[in-house]
């Protein structure tokens, strides 16, 4: 085969550093918009980025480059960089030291972009830590709760 092809579409998740609200209403879409862009100079396409005050999701597909911890890498080191240049309130901004990276299949795309786009109104009535564990129950991964939070 000449050529190499790929479409592998994952729902990432992390959080603020102890789950802080860092991400308040003046810099939460510039922050989106922002991980977008790291993805997208990585040659993953950013599908979706959403989140809360304290973490993020977001919908993309891995170019074949690239593995999943180098993109998280650079997303959460340069968003970091970034943030802390936006003022001095964000000098003190941290991600949280590990991720959730779940794979999905296109036919999943709209339901997850849709899940993305109404964390507001989810977070009304459910904390982050209760839909992380959903999540890694619904993607069945094992888990051990003493080493899940930072």
């Amino acid at each position: 085969m000449p050529q190499s092809l790929s479409q592998v579409l994952v729902h990432v998740v992390f959080s603020t550093k102890d789950r802080q609200p860092w991400l308040d209403p003046a810099i939460r879409s510039r922050m989106h918009a922002y991980l977008a862009t790291v993805c997208r100079d990585c040659q993953c396409e950013a599908y979706r980025v959403g989140g809360v005050a304290d973490h993020i999701h977001m919908a993309a597909r891995l170019a074949r480059t690239i593995n999943q911890s180098e993109l998280l890498e650079k997303v959460k080191k340069t968003s970091s960089a970034w943030i802390k240049t936006q003022g001095t309130q964000y000098e003190l901004f941290f991600w949280q030291a590990g991720y959730g990276c779940f794979s999905i299949g296109y036919s999943q795309l709209d339901d997850l972009m849709r899940y993305i786009d109404k964390q507001e109104s989810h977070h009304r009535t459910k904390t982050f830590q209760e839909e992380y564990r959903e999540l890694l129950r619904k993607y069945r991964i094992e888990f051990d709760e003493r080493y899940v939070w930072d």
